[in-house]
């Protein structure tokens, strides 16, 4: 099986190289025979979304582009539960 690879452009589209099939909330196939790599909108602003247009360089799209550092699970328990709404004391 041939790999794919999605690749966050910064401030821009994800960029998907390798073989896939692309297909919209109905299920219906867009036809991307020859094509080996898509750019598809994360910005939201594309006229031919999926793909990307351009539109985020018009807006002035930003996001976040550095992958988010995994913690160890014990951690992100005790962050979790940290975070997690306190009960009520009984009377």
């Amino acid at each position: 099986m041939a790999d794919v690879t999605i690749t966050v452009r910064p401030n821009g589209s994800f960029r998907v190289e390798g073989p896939i099939k692309l297909v919209d909330g109905n299920g219906a196939e867009w036809d991307l025979a020859g094509k080996p790599a898509v750019s598809l909108c994360r910005c939201g602003a594309s006229t031919k979304k999926p793909f990307c247009d351009g539109a985020h360089t018009k807006i002035g799209f930003a996001a976040a582009e550095a992958a988010v550092v995994a913690q160890d699970p014990a951690a992100a328990q005790a962050v979790k539960g940290d975070n997690a709404p306190k009960a009520a004391p009984n009377s």
